[in-house]
């Protein structure tokens, strides 16, 4: 196997207020190869005119500013050459064609003491550059930085030393495995990982950072189960709402006030968090959701607006309409709050880790969460016959398709009810 190649050295072409510059200037080696290229900084300098541009090397008997003649220069320069033509043989008789990472890595290594050169970014590095990069763009909320930090994370305890090289279709296995058995993630928590890991892999090579396009036809199969959807009955809801809250735990009033909001408005923690006075008017608000940048008209029943009577008067940061804290602490105080309530309903949770069925029955308290209120507003609104199309409007969903599981549930939930005909 034979790689075309060409390795040429050549003067930076800088300007400084649109003249060019003839002092100490780098000189640069360029690789081209397979329609890729490579430019190295070598570390050396000279001045224009000490450079022959025909032979692409320093002039005899000439000095730069740091007194390195011409013959060491060039004699540094062709022990470069000859190194990247050393690292193409190998791939050669390895059959193989190297990517730009490759050639840049084994070059490194060759001069890894200290007198070059170039530094290459590691798979790291550039994950750090897609998640600013993409952050800055796509207006990333905190919790999406957040997933993206377990990404890293988990790729970084897979392999510290991660390349793009490696995540051909095996790399890429290897870690599903390292994920199902290491980790014990369920099936759809790697799925997530994979497409995230995906997502960064192809901004790379959109950027040209990453040549390996195994993860394009990478689609392992999951054995998963349609996700159980969480929510509060009338009734729950209700229990809720009267509990007596212990005088040492009044700090979770305000998270039931919210968590309440959030059953009858449908929004999502992140336009909660957002809900500004000014949103407010006098039989709905308006907002802008963080998730969808949809515009929401979102009417006020007497239950959300009692919530947001109650903090009228009352200045919280930012000029939020409410309370609102953390993501998280709210997820950990609203189980704590539905346990003192006893909405303690058993409920079996199954999943997958590989082709290992696992079941769990778990009390309802310890699966509430924020989004348990968005979900409970919607099976509550389909329960009373509210048209689809209405509820859609208020949540801002796009289509039925997202819908339908809810919809399955108000089904279920109208057929319990004819049942209480029976007894007239």
């Amino acid at each position: 196997m034979i790689i075309k190649r060409n390795v040429v050295f050549d003067l930076e072409n800088r300007k400084s207020q649109g003249k060019l510059i003839v002092v100490n200037i780098p000189i640069r080696m360029r690789i081209t190869f397979s329609g890729k290229r490579i430019e190295i900084f070598t570390g050396i300098r000279v001045d224009r005119d000490k450079w022959d541009s025909e032979k692409l090397k320093v002039k005899p008997n000439t000095f730069n500013k740091l007194k390195q003649s011409a013959s060491d220069i060039n004699s540094k320069l062709s022990e470069y050459e000859n190194e990247i033509q050393n690292i193409f043989k190998k791939y050669e008789l390895e059959e193989q064609i190297p990517t730009v990472e490759d050639i840049k890595f084994c070059f490194n290594s060759a001069f890894s003491n200290g007198q070059v050169i170039i530094k290459a970014k590691g798979f790291f590095e550039y994950f750090d550059e897609f998640t600013t990069e993409n952050g800055r763009i796509k207006n990333w909320t905190i919790r999406t930085y957040e997933k993206f930090s377990s990404v890293r994370k988990h790729l970084f305890a897979f392999n510290s030393k991660l390349s793009f090289a490696f995540l051909d279709e095996n790399g890429l296995t290897l870690y599903v495995e390292f994920l199902r058995d290491k980790l014990k993630m369920r099936n759809s928590t790697i799925e997530k990982q994979v497409s995230f890991l995906k997502w960064f892999l192809k901004w790379a090579k959109a950027k040209g950072y990453n040549e390996k396009l195994s993860y394009e036809a990478f689609h392992p199969k999951f054995k998963a189960t349609q996700k159980k959807i969480i929510f509060l009955t009338q009734s729950e809801l209700k229990i809720l709402e009267l509990y007596t809250i212990p005088d040492s735990k009044q700090y979770l009033e305000r998270v039931r006030d919210v968590f309440i909001f959030l059953c009858y408005s449908g929004i999502r923690y992140s336009d909660v968090l957002n809900l500004k006075r000014s949103d407010i008017k006098k039989d709905y608000f308006e907002i802008t959701t963080v998730k969808t940048g949809d515009s929401l008209k979102i009417e006020l029943n007497k239950n959300s607006k009692k919530i947001l009577n109650k903090y009228k008067d009352i200045p919280f940061e930012h000029t939020r309409a409410l309370p609102v804290i953390s993501n998280q602490k709210m997820n950990d105080y609203i189980k704590e709050l539905a346990k003192l309530a006893e909405i303690n309903e058993p409920i079996r949770i199954t999943h997958y880790n590989g082709n290992n069925r696992i079941d769990e029955v778990v009390p309802k308290y310890d699966l509430l969460g924020t989004h348990a209120g968005r979900r409970t507003f919607i099976c509550t609104a389909l329960s009373l016959s509210i048209p689809v199309n209405v509820v859609m409007k208020w949540t801002g969903h796009a289509d039925y398709k997202s819908m339908k599981p809810y919809i399955d549930i108000a089904d279920s939930t109208k057929a319990s009810a004819m049942k209480k005909f029976d007894i007239l």
